[in-house]
C-alpha cells in the first residue's frame, strides 16, 4: 500500500483550511485517511501550521511520500532536515547527539530570523502609525487655522456692520437734531 502525506480541503469557498493527513494514495482527496498529523491555514498572516513533529517524522521515515506542498511545509518545520540527519546517524557519519545539536542550531537560527522579521514588521507598522498620526495632527492644525481665520473674518464683518449701523444711527440722530433746530 503506497501512503501519501497530503492536504485535505475543508472550509467554505474562498476560505479554505487544510488538515495534513496520511492516506492511501488511492483514496480520494477528502476521503478516508489513516492519520491526521497536523493542519495548515493559509488565511492567516503568516500562515498557521500545526504539526505533530514526531508522527510526521515517523511517517516520512517509513516511506510515506509527501505531496509538493506538504514537502514544503515539512521542510519549513524541520521534519525533512531531521530525516536527513537521522540518515547520517544510521550511516555512521556522526552520532545522535551531533544530529540533535545541528537540528537545534538550525531551529535557533530559524527562530532568530523570524523574530527579527517580526520586529522589523512591528517597527515598520509603528513608523506608519506615527506618520499617520503626524499627518492627522497637521491636518487638524490647518483646519483649526482656517476655522479661526473664518471666525476672525466673520467677527470683523460683524464689527464693520455694527460700526456702519452706529455711524448710520449717529448720522440719523444728527439729522434729527439739525431738523429739530
Amino acid at each position: 500500500m503506497a501512503t501519501k502525506i497530503r492536504l485535505q480541503r475543508h472550509g467554505r469557498k474562498g476560505y479554505a483550511f487544510y488538515p495534513i493527513v496520511v492516506a492511501d494514495s488511492r483514496a480520494p482527496r477528502d476521503g478516508k485517511f489513516i492519520e491526521r498529523i497536523g493542519s495548515y491555514n493559509p488565511n492567516t498572516n503568516p500562515a498557521t501550521i500545526n504539526l505533530d513533529f514526531d508522527r510526521a517524522l515517523y511517517w516520512i521515515e517509513v516511506g510515506a511520500l509527501p505531496t509538493d506542498t506538504v514537502r514544503s511545509i515539512l521542510s519549513k518545520e524541520g521534519v525533512m532536515l531531521m530525516k536527513h540527519l537521522r540518515a547520517g546517524v544510521k550511516k555512521g557519519a556522526f552520532n545522535e547527539d551531533e544530529a540533535q545539536r545541528r537540528f537545534n542550531a538550525w531551529k535557533d537560527a530559524k527562530d532568530k530570523k523570524e523574530k527579527a522579521f517580526e520586529a522589523k514588521q512591528a517597527a515598520k507598522q509603528a513608523e506608519e502609525d506615527k506618520a499617520r498620526f503626524d499627518a492627522e495632527v497637521e491636518k487638524n492644525r490647518l483646519k483649526g487655522e482656517s476655522v479661526a481665520k473664518k471666525k476672525a473674518e466673520k467677527l470683523a464683518a460683524e464689527e464693520a456692520a455694527a460700526k456702519a449701523d452706529l455711524q448710520e444711527e449717529v448720522a440719523e440722530s444728527e439729522a434729527a437734531e439739525s431738523a429739530a433746530e
